[in-house]
């Protein structure tokens, strides 16, 4: 008498979600999302903008 094997169980697949996109806070909707450094001081504020300044802005 021979046994078959169990089938493996199936994950399910993720449901449909009908919200509203826009009801949710995106990465953009925050500073480090646009790249924004929370940690700093007065002197690395400085420097940072001493480095990303533009060359015709002397």
């Amino acid at each position: 008498m021979s046994t078959a094997p169990e089938p493996e169980p199936r994950t399910p697949k993720p449901a449909l979600v009908f919200d509203d996109p826009l009801d949710q806070q995106s990465s953009d909707d925050t500073d480090r999302g646009w790249g924004e450094r929370t940690e700093g001081n007065g002197a690395a504020d400085l420097k940072r903008f001493l480095d990303e300044k533009p060359p015709h802005h002397l």
